[in-house]
């Protein structure tokens, strides 16, 4: 009773506070867990509801996933963001090597918060400006890859340079075909699909639709031995690669997500972290030493994005937004643990790298550009 009044709540102070509901979904759970007050939460309900919630979670990241923005870019636009992530990757490998640390550390590292970034750019009001652009790019590329490389890291040490690591051929030949099928039936029925996309009916065909491409591929990952999370990625971008006008359907979805599933799956992530373990001494100086690592494998790399005219402010406020993590760090971090890749403190180290990152980056981009600054970006635009 004491969650599912929590669920219904939270979203309310979080908006009022300005900061993402996820935080303090995580927070609650952390006052409830073994961190502070120290609630047994029984059952199997919340596990179960946490795991949906985490599916729906990786959809939603695929669905966030602006392919027409790649489309726009030039082709040395295109190169320029690849460098931007393979400096990035570069980084954080390197870094995880130096400090001893999982290779699987150095991948969570690279990812971004996207959902976090376009908030802070359509904040702003740059978000259709250059700069904004560069960002959004930058960390939709980033993402994308991030998730398939740690895939790939997965997969690697799971079976070892074998035949098996063939296995997400199936997954992405059948995600080819899928995606081509769609396209296909939209192009033939425009009519059609605008239902799925726009008009509210009780039988909810969009929603029935992206719910039945996401469990399919989910099943089908686990078929051939793939984590679930990246038949619900793939599903998700699903919905960003085919339909481009598509507020609607994804403001359905986001609300049975955000409305519903996830929150069990944040509270449920906070209830599971040790917080009287990250508390000692040693571990605090771990976890400033693991945040500063994070902030300049994203602050370095954009120094890059200098090639496109931008002066020295703009793209350090780039690097410092892009250093911002939430939803994606948090699921490679519970990918991990069950990987066995990572140990539970390390989950517990990048859960709170997650939320102090959530609060702080954005604060540092706000400081960085200030209203003048903003306004010759609009200006410039």
């Amino acid at each position: 009773m004491i969650i599912t009044t929590a669920v219904a709540i939270l979203p309310g102070i979080a908006q009022r506070l300005k900061i993402p509901s996820a935080v303090l979904e995580i927070l609650f759970g952390l006052l409830i867990g073994g961190g502070l007050l120290g609630l047994e939460i029984g059952g199997h309900w919340l596990p179960f509801l946490a795991e949906l919630g985490f599916l729906m979670l990786m959809f939603l990241a695929g669905a966030e996933v602006d392919f027409w923005a790649l489309k726009r870019e030039s082709a040395r636009g295109i190169l320029l963001y690849l460098s931007v992530f393979g400096v990035t990757l570069s980084l954080a490998l390197a870094a995880a090597i130096i400090f001893g640390w999982s290779l699987f550390l150095g991948l969570s590292l690279a990812t971004s918060s996207l959902a976090v970034v376009l908030s802070c750019l359509k904040d702003r009001g740059i978000v259709r400006s250059p700069l904004g652009q560069s960002i959004l790019v930058s960390a939709t590329l980033g993402d994308f890859l991030t998730f398939f490389s740690i895939t790939l890291y997965i997969l690697v040490v799971r079976y070892g340079a074998t035949l098996r690591l063939l296995a997400p051929l199936a997954v992405f030949g059948f995600f080819g075909l899928m995606l081509w099928s769609i396209k296909q039936w939209v192009w033939w029925n425009p009519d059609k699909a605008a239902l799925l996309l726009g008009r509210t009916e009780a039988s909810e065909l969009g929603v029935r639709f992206c719910l039945a491409v996401l469990f399919v591929l989910v099943g089908l990952s686990q078929l051939v031995g793939l984590e679930p999370v990246l038949g619900a990625f793939l599903g998700g971008t699903v919905l960003s690669l085919i339909f481009r006008e598509r507020r609607l359907l994804e403001e359905k979805i986001s609300a049975l997500a955000y409305g519903f599933l996830t929150p069990f799956f944040f509270i449920h992530i906070g209830a599971e972290v040790d917080l009287k373990g990250l508390l000692h001494r040693e571990a605090l100086l771990a976890f400033v030493g693991l945040w500063f690592i994070s902030f300049l494998v994203k602050l370095i790399p954009a120094q890059l994005l200098r090639l496109k005219g931008f002066g020295l402010r703009e793209v350090a406020a780039a690097g410092v937004l892009l250093s911002a993590r939430l939803s994606l760090l948090i699921a490679a971090a519970t990918i991990g643990v069950k990987e066995g890749l990572i140990p539970g403190e390390t989950r517990d180290a990048l859960v709170l790298l997650a939320l102090v990152s959530s609060f702080l980056s954005p604060a540092l981009f706000r400081r960085l550009l200030n209203r003048g600054r903003l306004q010759e970006l609009v200006k410039g635009h």
